[in-house]
């Protein structure tokens, strides 16, 4: 099924399969390492998908079985930056649109997820891992140093596990990342795992999924009387929609509901 919001690139593959939008890196002879023009693309999907109530939820991943995203393209001679004087570089904006994207992200980790990748899997809301795949930070073993990645990834694992895997650059299992919390599941069929997973998401009410997601993005960094004075009024907003009306109902009657995503 195709998507109004963007056509495919020649390195990613954007793709509407009923209500989840697929972006899928498509550059499987560099490791689905990440292009300026990846990073681009993505960064425009995910932003023009928050305006497509039809779309559910955003898939992420890579072609191949060998890497989900080896993160920056090496080879590249701006491997990192195409412009010094442009404050804001592709993968920072990137981050920025997942940070803000009230449509929730799920990385499907099919492979090696290194560097950069790291940052793609977690800007994700939730991730699924194949049992082959590999996590981690080497960029100490080219001289630089996960500085971006780590405004997403610092509070998703143990402060010591973030440290070794920055300061030695040395991989994780996905069994080792699963213990540390870095990702929801692992399993032999991350597909099948997978659509499990958007199955528990997708027939619950869209209404309360974006707001929220909405809600749960802009309390994390609070103090607790700021978040008390912010999810007090976010509350009241949550029964006003249709979808919680027709929630109650649907409980009170003893039927499924009908969502109507308002």
């Amino acid at each position: 099924m195709k998507t109004s919001i963007s056509s495919s690139t020649p390195e990613l593959a954007v793709e509407q399969r009923g209500p989840a939008l697929w972006l899928t890196i498509t550059r499987e002879e560099r490791r689905n390492a990440m292009s300026h023009a990846v990073l681009a693309a993505m960064t425009q999907a995910i932003s023009a998908a928050q305006a497509e109530r039809d779309i559910r939820a955003i898939v992420i991943t890579g072609v191949g079985t060998k890497a989900f995203c080896a993160g920056a393209d090496l080879q590249s001679a701006q491997a990192f930056t195409t412009d010094y004087s442009e404050p804001h570089g592709h993968l920072a904006q990137l981050l920025r649109v997942a940070r803000a994207s009230y449509v929730p992200l799920i990385a499907r980790v099919n492979g090696a997820c290194m560097a950069g990748g790291m940052g793609l899997m977690s800007m994700c809301d939730m991730a699924v891992a194949a049992r082959h795949a590999v996590f981690g930070l080497p960029e100490v073993k080219v001289g630089v140093f996960p500085a971006q990645v780590l405004s997403v990834l610092q509070h998703l694992i143990p402060r010591r596990t973030l440290s070794e895997m920055c300061l030695t650059g040395e991989p994780i299992t996905a069994a080792q990342a699963l213990e540390v919390g870095l990702v929801n599941y692992v399993d032999d069929d991350v597909d099948l795992k997978l659509q499990w997973l958007l199955g528990r998401l997708l027939d619950k009410s869209p209404a309360a999924i974006r707001r929220g997601l909405y809600t749960l993005k802009k309390v994390e960094t609070m103090a607790f009387e700021e978040s008390m004075s912010f999810t007090e009024s976010q509350i009241a907003l949550f029964t006003l929609t249709e979808d919680a009306r027709e929630g109650q109902k649907a409980f009170q009657e003893k039927r499924k509901p009908s969502w109507a995503g308002r």
